[in-house]
């Protein structure tokens, strides 16, 4: 039987993680061997935002066992991921620069939408999955750095939102005000209570909840009882248990749960955040899967690899999310329904023309869902105004740089590509061709419909003689004001691509 052994490591705020896994077809995802090093990184960078030198030789020092343990199981293949304790960190590079050079590996720092992606991929390859998120459900995963809470329904994604209180940097931040376990209980209380509120205000509203997935660092040891794992709880036995936490201090929760002062110290914020969340919604039942960021890595390599198959379209999550953000912001959906079709048959009829791949065409397509979002902030400047409600709003499963491109994207739909005042910040020379040839199709295929009446929605994309795309739309309407239009967009089109874009009209009778 072939199978697939690879390592997943997660360099943490708290804790240095790996895992190692056998990926088969017959029996999907096998951990065959797990150890974590604690080591608070993100106390370095919460408190004083570097991490300290001496703590990076440590990681070092750590991840060099890592490999020994990789040889001694033949493992050759890797995914090494870092998240939000080097990711603040404003000695970032100094940082993966070290371990590379002393240890081999090559860290990848992970955005926030991507971390949190990747715990849900690993939702998706458990066979319980599917039978929490048919009602109302919340995904929260609550971290060392941070609160990431995803909200489903009917199964389909609909926003995830970051708060920016995980329990480390809940705890740094309180633990120098009180000394007193009660005093510090209501101080972490009052902390989170703003942000819980606001989000309920803003996201959950009428939504009702039936089911919250609890995923994150912490949280699986307080599913631990009597040395027994639990995988699901009532809303009264979590409340009831919680209670029953916050009557004993970090030595008694320690030894009564068989981890350290430290986790345990972790734990009770953690769990906080869930009751709170909890308390302001209907939820009836929690379900503890157990699956972390290693777990995460190791679900989506083997659904890159095909070793295993999911029937979740996780381009279509990402798509669902922009859509809500676009709905939010009061776009006008029947003309982004038509954007949609007509920037990717654009986008597929000039495949030998552009040479851009997957990626791209799903972010174009995103550009066309969040185009107009800006209006709703400025109708003088909604290029600008679109720019930066996107690169201040999660997109689950994007980059930075994906955002990075769809935020320019859709900022030169409406500027000047080549105003001299415009500056693209942190975009390669590759990224800023490709931000280029996507704004080139956005602008053509939004002048087809100008007048926001659809009126090339039945309508052909066809390559001719490699210097002509000719778009075709069979529409008894009048074309005058998208031909008039369309000049200005074509030429920013030509002058990318050396393709001079035309409209042409046949006529239907009745």
């Amino acid at each position: 039987m072939a199978y697939k052994l690879i390592a997943a490591i997660d360099v943490g705020s708290y804790e240095l993680e790996m895992k190692i896994f056998e990926i088969s077809q017959k029996n999907k995802i096998v951990m065959i061997n797990h150890v974590r090093k604690v080591i608070e990184l993100g106390r370095d960078t919460y408190v004083t935002g570097r991490v300290d030198f001496k703590h990076i030789d440590e990681v070092c020092e750590i991840l060099y066992g890592f490999t020994d343990i990789m040889k001694e199981y033949n493992v050759t293949e890797y995914v090494a991921y870092a998240t939000s304790s080097i990711r603040e960190a404003e000695n970032e590079s100094i940082i993966l620069d070290r371990i590379k050079v002393k240890t081999g590996l090559r860290i990848k720092v992970l955005g926030n939408e991507e971390q949190r992606f990747l715990g849900f991929k690993a939702l998706t390859v458990n066979d319980e999955f599917a039978n929490y998120i048919t009602e109302g459900t919340a995904i929260v995963d609550v971290g060392a750095g941070s609160i990431q809470v995803s909200l489903l329904d009917g199964g389909t994604l609909v926003t995830t939102q970051n708060i920016k209180l995980g329990s480390l940097r809940i705890r740094e931040l309180l633990y120098k005000l009180s000394d007193d376990r009660e005093h510090f209980n209501r101080l972490v209380e009052e902390l989170i209570n703003n942000d819980i509120q606001t989000f309920k205000k803003m996201y959950l509203k009428d939504r009702k909840i039936n089911n919250i997935i609890a995923i994150g660092d912490y949280i699986m040891y307080f599913a631990f009882k009597n040395g027994k794992y639990i995988k699901t709880m009532t809303r009264e036995s979590f409340l009831d248990r919680f209670h029953n936490f916050m009557g004993k201090n970090v030595d008694q929760i320690s030894e009564k749960m068989g981890i350290t002062e430290e986790q345990a110290s972790l734990l009770l914020p953690c769990a906080m955040v869930y009751k709170r969340l909890i308390e302001e919604t209907d939820t009836q039942k929690i379900w503890f899967p157990g699956v972390d960021l290693c777990d995460g890595i190791a679900a989506e390599y083997a659904i890159d690899k095909k070793i295993i198959k999911v029937s979740r379209d996780f381009d279509e999550d990402i798509m669902g999310v922009a859509r809500m953000i676009s709905k939010r912001y009061k776009a006008n959906q029947n003309h982004i329904a038509i954007l949609e079709r007509n920037v990717l048959a654009i986008f597929d009829a000039m495949k030998k023309v552009h040479g851009l791949g997957n990626h791209e065409r799903k972010l174009l397509q995103i550009s066309a869902i969040l185009h107009d979002c800006g209006k709703y902030i400025s109708m003088n400047k909604p290029g600008e105004s679109s720019y930066n409600i996107i690169m201040s709003t999660e997109i689950i499963g994007l980059s930075q740089r994906d955002k990075n491109i769809v935020a320019n994207v859709v900022k030169y739909n409406t500027e000047d590509f080549f105003d001299e005042d415009n500056r693209f910040y942190d975009v390669s020379r590759e990224d800023y061709m490709t931000i280029a040839k996507l704004v080139a199709i956005l602008r053509v295929a939004n002048a087809m419909d100008r007048s926001h009446k659809q009126k090339f929605k039945n309508s052909k994309v066809v390559m001719k003689d490699d210097t002509t795309l000719v778009i075709t739309t069979y529409v008894r309407d009048d074309i005058t004001l998208e031909k008039g239009l369309f000049t200005s967009k074509a030429e920013f089109f030509e002058e990318v691509y050396g393709v001079r874009p035309v409209l042409k009209q046949k006529r239907v009778t009745e």
